[in-house]
């Protein structure tokens, strides 16, 4: 078959061209993939039960109260799961060990965030920037703290009455710092694609990396180079 001169211009000039993979670095392994989709799939389900206890419009269009409330609690519990189960990949403890990290440039990467300096030099930052390793180690504990309050709530016969009223009551208030933050956090990935997409595939683009993460090679172990 045969096709006419100049039949193939248009159309090559519209289709993009492939994606080229040596453009692209390796970010996030699957099971670190994995433990971050189901740990923000039962945060999710942690808040989004809460809200239909707490709010009365919720809980009026919902409905079927102890079932909304059984979720809550086994959601709650299970969240630690995932990321427990992940420290069996090295990939995961090693960005742990990262996250665990706060150096000057750390310092530096806040400075210029509080001055509202959006230039990439004035934000160094390994794999992991300073706003995300704050992030972190909040969650992380948040979580564990929500775990033990809800723990005293669930089984009243752990602790006195005293016990479990203050319990409550670090529970309401920290679920709704939790809300607020997991919010501001989902906000950021929606403001940055390319992120998202390193999640989502595991890969980011290399132009985005060193713009964004320009000490990421630094970070590495030995010497090893960015493209590992």
């Amino acid at each position: 078959m045969t096709s006419t001169p100049g039949s193939a211009g248009p159309t090559a000039a519209t289709t993009p061209p492939p994606p080229d993979p040596a453009e692209r670095v390796r970010r996030f392994s699957g099971a670190e993939r994995w433990v971050h989709r189901s740990t923000a799939t039962l945060m999710l389900l942690c808040v989004a039960s809460a809200a239909c206890l707490y709010l009365p419009q919720l809980a009026e269009l919902v409905g079927r109260r102890h079932t909304v409330v059984t979720v809550h609690q086994w959601s709650g519990v299970l969240t630690p799961v995932p990321f427990l189960a992940g420290l069996l990949s090295r990939a995961l403890r090693a960005d742990l060990s990262r996250l665990n990290r706060f150096g000057p440039h750390d310092r530096q990467w806040l400075r210029a965030v509080w001055r509202r300096d959006h230039r990439p030099e004035a934000r160094p930052a390994g794999k992991f920037n300073a706003g995300q390793k704050l992030y972190a180690a909040w969650i992380a504990g948040a979580v564990l703290v929500m775990t033990g309050t809800g723990a005293l709530m669930w089984f009243t016969g752990l602790a006195p009455l005293m016990w479990r009223t203050s319990a409550t009551f670090v529970h309401d208030w920290l679920a709704l710092a939790i809300g607020i933050v997991l919010a501001g956090h989902m906000a950021m990935a929606l403001a940055d694609p390319e992120a998202r997409r390193g999640m989502r595939t595991g890969s980011v683009e290399r132009h985005w990396a060193r713009s964004q993460h320009a000490l990421w090679g630094e970070d590495r172990a030995g010497s090893r180079s960015l493209e590992d």
